[in-house]
């Protein structure tokens, strides 16, 4: 069975940028679609901000083994109640990965739990971006490095908790480096942070970063997931104990009482 990924684009640049549309006349989600089917062990589609539920209905996500998230103009509008089923499904174990600007994204952010921000500077520098983990799987079929002839700057320091595993860092033409490949775990679900992608570059037709992309997504999914998220993991006592034990001084809670009110 295909590992089943939605490709989630904001598509506003994709529709109103002249430039954006030349480089992806399918939108930018459209182009990320295509390059992860060209693996016969995937298979992608897409949804957008504008859809209803922005394209991300329970329904939706509950068949979603990989989604990728790619927004920059308009994190804000992206819905508090769509947010939360995303992160409940990573919690439960769908793998996500973060592309980008998505950096600033909220489904970012909250399993962060930091600002996620980052320095940058849009000036069509070359970046270089060295594989410092070549035996990760993301790694898998590139180069000790590879560049991308004109990207924008990403720089330190990048506002994230300390990654599980750095799998790329990128050095630009102005002297700075960036943690452009990091990993997370949340729950049952895997994340990968991915920053190359501005959209005024052609950077998603690079047969490197595709090859990213498509090492990522088989690296996030999760064949065994948990399936335990946070609403099905409450906070209770464990009244029980499986050694005998005496108990020793008073007590807060009656019998049965969580704490919690």
């Amino acid at each position: 069975m295909a590992i089943r990924v939605v490709v989630w684009g904001e598509n506003i640049h994709d529709r109103e940028n002249e430039i954006v549309r030349e480089l992806y006349p399918n939108g930018m989600h459209g182009t990320i679609a295509e390059a992860l089917n060209r693996d016969p062990a995937i298979e992608a589609t897409t949804a957008t901000m504008e859809q209803p539920e922005h394209g991300l209905s329970e329904e939706r996500l509950a068949n979603t083994d990989v989604l990728t998230w790619w927004g920059h103009r308009d994190h804000g509008g992206v819905d508090d109640a769509v947010v939360d089923r995303v992160a409940e499904r990573v919690w439960q174990g769908m793998g996500l990965l973060v592309l980008h600007s998505g950096h600033f994204s909220k489904i970012f952010r909250k399993l962060m739990g930091t600002p996620c921000s980052l320095t940058w500077r849009e000036a069509g520098e070359k970046e270089r971006i060295w594989t410092i983990n070549r035996g990760h799987p993301i790694a898998r079929g590139l180069a000790p490095h590879f560049v991308i002839p004109q990207s924008e700057m990403y720089g330190e320091p990048f506002a994230v908790p300390e990654p599980m595993e750095t799998v790329f860092i990128s050095w630009y033409d102005g002297g700075e480096v960036f943690r452009s490949g990091v990993t997370y775990r949340r729950g049952g679900g895997k994340i990968f942070y991915f920053s190359p992608g501005h959209e005024v570059y052609p950077i998603y037709n690079d047969e490197n970063v595709r090859t990213v992309l498509r090492n990522g997504v088989k690296w996030a999914y999760n064949p065994a997931p948990a399936l335990v998220g946070i609403s099905d993991a409450p906070n209770r006592p464990a009244s029980e104990a499986l050694e005998p034990i005496v108990e020793r001084g008073p007590t807060l809670h009656a019998p049965g009482e969580t704490g919690f009110r």
